[in-house]
């Protein structure tokens, strides 16, 4: 499924849905923020906050907007946000083609070739 035109990331149903009701409870109806923090068990790890708070959009879906900042955009092209939950918990999940590695908590990923670097 190809990105949509101006979005760099893609949200599966689940993950918009649970994204618009993380952004109604903390008074943000619509939007949410994500960054990519320094990662421990893979380079970059998401973090997730209600509302927009800096940078431009890079995904929309089912009522949902999700901003990031715009230097890290590069870095979320190609990889799909889901949200997965059973008996033993929920979370978000990052998704990647070739060139990512993943953790196996889901919400750490590290680019194989032409990402940036920590500095690790």
């Amino acid at each position: 499924m190809p990105v949509p035109r101006g979005q760099t990331l893609r949200l599966t149903s689940a993950a918009a849905a649970e994204l618009c009701r993380q952004a109604a409870v903390a008074g943000t109806p619509g939007m949410m923020h994500l960054d990519l923090l320094a990662g421990t068990c893979e380079q970059w790890v998401l973090r997730l906050r209600a509302g927009h708070l800096a940078g431009s959009p890079v995904a929309r879906a089912d009522g949902i907007t999700l901003y990031a900042p715009s230097h890290q955009q590069d870095l979320l092209a190609g990889l799909q946000l889901d949200y997965r939950g059973d008996l033993s918990g929920a979370g978000f999940v990052m998704r990647g083609g070739e060139g990512i590695r993943s953790c196996a908590c889901g919400a750490a990923f590290t680019p194989l070739k032409g990402g940036w670097t920590t500095g690790k």
